[in-house]
């Protein structure tokens, strides 16, 4: 769980310093602005934007349910941040597995990706597809999504 907030608290922690020194330097202005990047940086690289991630084996059973495909991912990944912004409020209806919180998730994603956590890997079917586009992702979903 930790290992999920690593960057995000390193990016508030320098913009907070870069912003520090920029007051020190007379420039409220570029202090705030600077400020505000690494805010958005580690919000984006935080695990708050994406849905709450279950267990692989979980998303797998509810996947075999409904037939909504499984997400695999990890924070700070730019891939995954562009799928799931992408993916809009669709995102939602998605199973979303955490790899560095799982270690059936990370060990899926590593049988599927010769053995490297490539993410985001996405189920559908039970066929995984690696960084595949969020349009094609969008159309998996099913009607009743």
């Amino acid at each position: 769980m930790m290992r999920a907030w690593i960057l995000p608290m390193l990016l508030v922690l320098c913009g907070s310093a870069v912003a520090t020194g920029q007051i020190f330097q007379g420039s409220p202005g570029t202090a705030a602005a600077l400020l505000l990047a690494f805010l958005a940086l580690a919000g984006v690289n935080s695990p708050l934007i994406f849905p709450r991630s279950i267990g692989a084996q979980e998303a797998q059973r509810r996947s075999a349910v409904d037939g909504r495909p499984v997400i695999f991912w990890r924070p700070g990944c730019k891939y995954c941040i562009r799928l799931r912004i992408r993916l809009s409020r669709n995102a939602r209806h998605l199973h979303w597995v955490n790899i560095w919180r799982d270690p059936a998730g990370a060990a899926a994603v590593r049988a599927a990706n010769d053995g490297n956590e490539t993410v985001p890997t996405v189920v559908v079917a039970g066929q995984p597809h690696t960084n595949p586009d969020p349009e094609w992702v969008r159309a998996q979903l099913s009607p009743s999504a």
